[in-house]
């Protein structure tokens, strides 16, 4: 029976992949990670994480099929769209990266940069016209200490859903609270709303932006957004309350990357940016999704044919929520507040071949949310 464990466990365990590769020490496995930082000399911050490691993987650098489809010739500018973002489907190992390059209080003292290590497969979950949602899904195999490899740990990671021209988006305001907002009709020419959701399908941030494509890559930029403290900030950082951050996602031969660049704002008592020093520092982010090969996914394969029409309820439950309310409030961050883990074991037992009641399913579902999750007056 595959073992899963919950979003935090996991990160708890495993951020990272290699330690940073510090000045003297010998050329070897370490040699290809670096830390790029400011100014000149902070080489004594190490990257914060634990130590753990992954089993080997086996990249593959040839171009890829959804590559090859998505440089063919005569494609309408949709369809060479909806081509980039399901290009991002696959199997990766992926790095993540953040590093505070800009801190505009100089009384602040410097933020060591995170990284972190995960093998991951993106699966396509609706593939329709003018919409496409990607999900991701953990399988990690630890390297024990002995040499060998750990179980598989599936873990159901975020999710990215993709509207052509869409008319409005759900905004993060800061305070736990989420609003509609219209898209301006003179900004939905063209462009794509990426919404982001967290590993239980409860909102994160979503922005509007458009592709662009030539013979080297695809690239979306995002606009400015909002955006609640992910775990790697919330768990050290108590001084600022939002990431205000734009996103790029380029496309290659041989799988994509996600940059941020980011902002570590601090709101006074209203809800606003203060007025003294409103901005703490920036920080940079680059996920690197390297496509690999003769990886065992099946684990996360099951789980993902198993929980899928269960989550899918899920995504209902907040459409209708989001469409009822025209903004609410949760108890507390997702994370931080434990808040998906009645939402996980629930899945947790179809995983484990309980057969899916939809009925069920929608009763239980309905019934977390107003319990567990949404803040009332």
């Amino acid at each position: 029976m595959l073992r899963q464990i919950s979003f935090l466990i996991l990160l708890a365990l495993s951020p990272l992949a290699a330690q940073a590769h510090e000045p003297g020490e010998a050329d070897g496995a370490n040699a290809s990670w670096f830390t790029f930082a400011w100014p000149l000399g902070e080489n004594t911050l190490k990257p914060r994480g634990a130590s753990t490691r992954g089993a080997a993987v086996v990249l593959d650098p040839a171009p890829g099929e959804a590559w090859r489809r998505l440089r063919e010739p005569g494609l309408s500018t949709l369809e060479r769209d909806r081509r980039a973002i399901l290009a991002m489907a696959g199997p990766y190992r992926v790095s993540f990266n953040f590093l505070e390059v800009l801190r505009f209080d100089p009384a602040l003292k410097p933020d060591a940069p995170y990284q972190s290590w995960g093998t991951e497969y993106v699966f396509v979950s609706e593939d329709r016209e003018n919409f496409i949602a990607l999900q991701h899904i953990l399988v990690m195999r630890v390297k024990m200490e002995d040499g060998s490899t750990g179980m598989p740990m599936v873990v159901r990671h975020w999710r990215q859903e993709w509207r052509y021209q869409s008319g409005a988006l759900l905004a993060y305001e800061g305070a736990n609270t989420w609003a509609r907002r219209p898209v301006p009709a003179q900004q939905r020419d063209g462009a794509w709303v990426q919404s982001v959701f967290q590993v239980d399908d409860s909102p994160r941030y979503a922005a509007r932006g458009r592709w662009q494509h030539n013979d080297s890559n695809s690239t979306w930029v995002s606009d400015e957004t909002w955006r609640p403290l992910p775990r790697r900030e919330w768990s050290v950082r108590k001084d600022y309350q939002v990431l205000v951050g734009t996103n790029r996602h380029t496309i290659t031969a041989d799988g994509w990357v996600q940059e941020e660049n980011n902002l570590k704002l601090a709101l006074d008592d209203n809800g606003n940016a203060r007025a003294q020093m409103p901005y703490l520092a920036r920080e940079y982010g680059f996920a690197r999704y390297q496509r690999i090969k003769d990886y065992d996914f099946s684990a996360g394969e099951n789980y993902f044919a198993r929980t899928e029409p269960f989550w899918a309820e899920v995504r209902s439950a907040w459409r209708e929520l989001a469409q009822r309310e025209a903004r609410f409030t949760l108890k507390a961050p997702v994370d931080q507040g434990r808040l998906f883990e009645p939402f996980f074991d629930y899945a947790q037992t179809l995983a484990d071949s309980k057969r899916f009641d939809r009925d069920d399913a929608r009763a239980f579902i309905d019934r977390t949310l107003r319990d567990s999750y949404l803040a009332r007056d």
